[in-house]
């Protein structure tokens, strides 16, 4: 304190200076050890947090391994059963075994659905494949493009013993731009205009197929030879810019 106040401890109360060093250092000694006892409290009171995170954290890193790894074999696992079904000798026999196959998964029972009504059409079962379809095109929990594509399903499926409007109507839903299955919905729109008897609307669709950027090399022969066969001509007419 006397120091602090810029006297010298030794002049004002005639102390030697070895005194006064020995009293400096036991001072500090004893204000060292102050700090390292409340460093030591800090730690027993608060410590346990620490330790908890990293247990925590190395409990995470542990779980998050295990779980991948878990789901891996359970894909790996799931791919076997749907082979092995598949493997079956009837379509009878495949959609029985594909019905017992446990889904992985998300989307796993979309898989099995759609194989399973594939397996049922094979075993002339109509009925129960449309029954798989049309759920699967109304489950709203299910992706949008696996709901697309039953829907898709169902509506070929079905053909002339659908309603001609509703089966139409479909056709375009499914057939507007930006749908992954544009190009296909338009080949069924043509094909259903050509079994009502419309020659000119089937053509004209299908030269909106030729039109379409990605279509695929074997849907564009097949639209080429659709056109030829209906009378009409490749080359698409001005102002014919439908997009069915």
């Amino acid at each position: 304190m006397v120091r602090a106040l810029g006297y010298d401890v030794a002049t004002v109360f005639h102390v030697p200076e070895a005194a006064v060093s020995e009293t400096d250092s036991f001072i500090e000694e004893v204000a060292e050890e102050v700090r390292r006892d409340k460093l030591f409290a800090f730690f027993r009171k608060y410590g346990w947090i620490a330790i908890l995170a990293v247990v925590l954290i190395v409990a995470g890193a542990s779980w998050n391994e295990w779980r991948k790894a878990s789901e891996r074999r359970a894909a790996q696992a799931f791919g076997d059963a749907i082979l092995q079904a598949l493997d079956a000798k009837t379509p009878q026999a495949r959609a029985q075994a594909l019905d017992s196959v446990r889904p992985a998964g998300e989307g796993g029972q979309v898989v099995l659905d759609l194989l399973r009504a594939a397996a049922l059409v094979e075993a002339d079962d109509r009925k129960a494949a449309l029954e798989i379809l049309d759920r699967l095109a109304g489950d709203n929990g299910a992706p949008l493009v696996y709901r697309q594509l039953a829907s898709l399903k169902a509506v070929i499926l079905r053909g002339r013993d659908m309603d001609r409007q509703q089966r139409l109507a479909k056709l375009d839903e499914l057939a507007t731009p930006g749908n992954p299955f544009r190009t296909v919905a338009l080949e069924q729109k043509a094909l259903a205009y050509y079994e009502y008897g419309n020659n000119d609307d089937a053509i004209k669709v299908l030269r909106t197929i030729l039109q379409e950027p990605g279509t695929t090399q074997g849907l564009l022969q097949r639209a080429q030879q659709l056109i030829v066969a209906l009378g009409g001509t490749l080359d698409v007419p001005k102002g014919d810019g439908s997009n069915g």
